[in-house]
């Protein structure tokens, strides 16, 4: 165990403020877990994780199980959909309950930004964000630093374009803090509607001519449930102007690498082709996120 560096918190609600030592860490952990033969771990034996979902997810839920079990945690899946949030229990009652139960740990995603940091001040045991409104998704950035590590060696120096509704995603907010503390240079490119300005001083808004030259460029889902304003006409539109096309892909440098946190919305933000093309480490991407989960949990756990 000494491996896993120590916290000054057992939560885990962003990369906000998160140090490069701190998150080489759990890299450096999830690369243990990644080469380990066991399929399953006893070290977390007796051990209860919630996973506490009030918005719907499917990689994000299955990819934090698959790694609590592998931890030889015993896991209990919460969805608001068929719990007493529907007849009107607070967001807090429900998680205070569950640790008045005696669970170790909460994974919880949430649409409200805000309420995820109300929460861990009054919630003793760790709770470890799976996604919080448009504020972050650590654990889907560590994985893309997982990624990117893997296929140049460092971070330190890169160039990373993240692309699409910039306004809406944690992702990117989560990309963003970490790439910045591990040395890499962030840039965006959005249509106007979907920029973020107060963003704009941690990394400028470039043209998607501009975008296509860095080392990683990132596309993102764009969040058609996000967007009742109007931001996008159509989404043959938006695959026309800010869409990752067969032919803009080929304007890449050829070492660098197409990345999306998934699911795809196929020929909108990437043409089908390109998915499982060479460049595109998507499947990688998702690969990846059960070690860097089981890195996070040893350390809300340990």
């Amino acid at each position: 165990m000494s491996s896993v560096s120590t916290y000054t918190t057992r939560h885990f609600l962003g990369l906000k403020g998160v140090s490069a030592e701190e998150i080489t860490s759990i890299l450096d952990r999830a690369a243990y877990w990644e080469q380990s033969p066991n399929k399953v771990n006893n070290q977390f034996n007796g051990k209860f994780v919630s996973n506490l979902f009030f918005e719907n997810s499917t990689r994000t839920r299955f990819s934090f199980e698959l790694a609590q079990k592998r931890l030889g945690a015993d896991v209990l899946n919460f969805s608001s959909a068929e719990s007493s949030v529907q007849k009107g229990e607070s967001i807090y009652d429900t998680v205070r309950t569950l640790e008045s139960m005696g669970i170790d740990a909460g994974v919880i995603r949430l649409k409200p930004n805000g309420v995820l940091q109300e929460l861990a001040e009054k919630i003793k045991i760790p709770l470890i964000n799976a996604g919080d409104g448009n504020n972050e998704h650590p654990t889907q950035a560590l994985l893309d630093f997982y990624t990117m590590r893997k296929q140049f060696g460092a971070i330190k120096g890169l160039t990373v374009s993240i692309i699409g509704d910039i306004l809406h995603s944690r992702v990117a907010r989560s990309n963003l803090w970490g790439l910045i503390a591990l040395g890499a240079k962030v840039q965006f490119c959005a249509p106007a509607s979907m920029q973020a300005p107060e963003l704009a001083e941690f990394a400028p808004y470039v043209s998607f001519e501009e975008a296509l030259k860095a080392d990683v460029v990132m596309m993102l889902r764009v969040q058609l449930e996000r967007h009742d304003t109007g931001l996008i006409k159509s989404a043959e539109e938006y695959r026309e102007q800010y869409g990752m096309t067969v032919e803009r892909a080929s304007r890449m440098a050829p070492h660098a690498i197409i990345m999306h946190p998934a699911p795809v919305n196929r020929n909108v933000e990437l043409d089908d082709e390109l998915v499982e093309h060479e460049k595109s480490k998507i499947f990688t991407q998702i690969a990846h996120g059960v070690p860097i989960r089981m890195a996070v949990i040893e350390r809300a756990l340990s």
